[in-house]
């Protein structure tokens, strides 16, 4: 394998893994998952306080059937004893007795039905706080379900896009000598910038620094040719 050549085809390999990292991140960090990521945490805000809503409705209707059915007993019993009072037959003292029970139980009577007014009121409120937040929640999960949509979409032409250039990639791999497609790799997994740079007129391509007349020497006596300031591999 001519060594030049070689030494062109990292470069070529290069670009394209370069292209390859950038379509990556463009795929992580499209500005819609910022969106769905707030837009997810509001429908499971919205869903949380809508569940918590109906479970206090249940409560409420739980509460008046309940407090319904004692009242409903203690109006039954209240109208059987004032009709036993209105009935006669019982001593002064009885008579007395019962007047009071009565007049107890029509007491209970009235401070359940005041409750039953405000649980009922309390319902009403909880109903409608319910109706809104259902609303809330078809407007959260609707949007959730656009942006997804969209999501999904830019990642498939992204990975179609992808896989373009890793095609090109395993075009290029095979003219490349072993060990330095083993270098280069190691290079890449040690530092974020370029580690291949055409040497022009002096010039490091990768760190843009000038190499001496001594120092383009020196790079050119390496096998494979090495900038003396960054290490990137040169390519004359």
């Amino acid at each position: 394998m001519e060594p030049v050549r070689s030494l062109h085809d990292l470069l070529d390999l290069q670009d394209v893994d370069a292209h390859i990292d950038r379509l990556i991140d463009q795929r992580q960090n499209l500005p819609e998952l910022v969106d769905y990521r707030a837009t997810h945490e509001a429908t499971l805000a919205v869903g949380t306080a809508r569940d918590e809503t109906a479970a206090r409705l249940r409560e409420l209707e739980l509460a008046i059937d309940k407090t319904s059915g004692e009242l409903e007993i203690t109006q039954v019993k209240a109208g059987a004893e004032e009709m036993r009072l209105y009935a006669g037959g019982l001593s002064a003292r009885d008579a007395d007795y019962l007047r009071r029970e009565v007049e107890l139980l029509k007491g209970k009577v009235g401070g359940m039905e005041e409750e039953v007014l405000e649980l009922m009121e309390s319902r009403e409120e909880v109903e409608a706080d319910l109706t809104r937040l259902d609303a809330e929640l078809t407007v959260e999960t609707s949007r959730k379900t656009e942006l997804e949509a969209g999501i999904r979409e830019s990642w498939r032409l992204i990975d179609a896009e992808i896989a373009v250039k890793e095609h090109r990639k395993s075009e290029i791999v095979p003219l490349i000598d072993e060990d330095l497609i083993d270098l280069y790799e190691g290079l890449r997994a040690s530092r974020d910038d370029r580690v291949v740079g055409a040497l022009n007129n002096g010039v490091c391509g990768a760190c843009h620094l000038i190499l001496s007349s001594a120092e383009e020497n020196e790079a050119r006596q390496q096998d494979p040719p090495r900038c003396v300031h960054c290490r990137a591999i040169l390519v004359p």
